[in-house]
């Protein structure tokens, strides 16, 4: 099972992060985030991640040459459409040979039920409480997810914590699991205690990927 740890915004969360048994992090390139990250701050995380450490650039309803043109400039090996981007949007930056997650969500626009009209390397979904993007750390009845989307694998977001994260993996039954607030000690700043206990959750009931495998390899 793939772990991505989202919204991280210096070199020493990345570096504390990428030290546990993940796969991915989060770099999140929305404005009115308070999880943003410009161009220059992510060049200095992703300057320090090692090998086997994907960094994924989380967007929302940017063009897809501004996407491109991030992706180039800060060293991303995958992205994450959080918006209504649409399905050519994403088959685009699938044809430039990136990664691509696109988020879904169970109670507003784009929902589980358009699944179909998209062809991702994988799909994000989480319920979106708020007109906000993202999950907004709100728990959800996440085994709505489970068989929703089959064949693309499907990554759990929305409220998750090492307390809730193994019935959440136990509901939904997904490839992947995204965490953001749910192991911070303040909004864009990562507390190691809580995600080692949120990995150690994790691990005692889904295996990691193998070697080149997985969601972001």
């Amino acid at each position: 099972m793939d772990i991505k740890i989202c919204g991280i915004t210096t070199p020493e969360d990345a570096l504390a992060a990428a030290a546990l048994d993940i796969q991915a992090v989060g770099l999140v390139f929305y404005p009115k985030s308070p999880r943003f990250v410009d161009e220059a701050a992510a060049r200095r995380i992703t300057a320090v991640l090692p090998v086997g450490i994907a960094a994924v650039g989380v967007f929302v309803n940017e063009p897809v040459d501004a996407v491109l043109a991030t992706v180039r400039s800060v060293g991303l090996h995958a992205v994450q459409l959080h918006g209504t981007e649409s399905p050519e949007d994403v088959s685009r930056l699938v044809d430039a040979g990136l990664r691509v997650v696109k988020a879904l969500f169970v109670n507003r626009p784009p929902g589980l039920d358009t699944y179909r009209t998209y062809a991702p390397s994988a799909f994000l979904v989480e319920c979106a409480g708020t007109q906000r993007p993202g999950g907004n750390a709100l728990a959800w009845n996440w085994a709505q997810v489970r068989g929703a989307i089959p064949e693309v694998p499907v990554i759990l977001a929305g409220g998750l914590t090492p307390e809730n994260v193994r019935d959440a993996i136990l509901g939904a039954k997904p490839s992947g699991v995204d965490v953001s607030s749910g192991v911070e000690s303040r909004p864009g700043r990562k507390d190691p205690n809580k995600m080692h206990r949120f990995v150690l959750a994790v691990r005692r009931i889904g295996p990691r990927p193998p070697h080149g495998g997985g969601i972001f390899a």
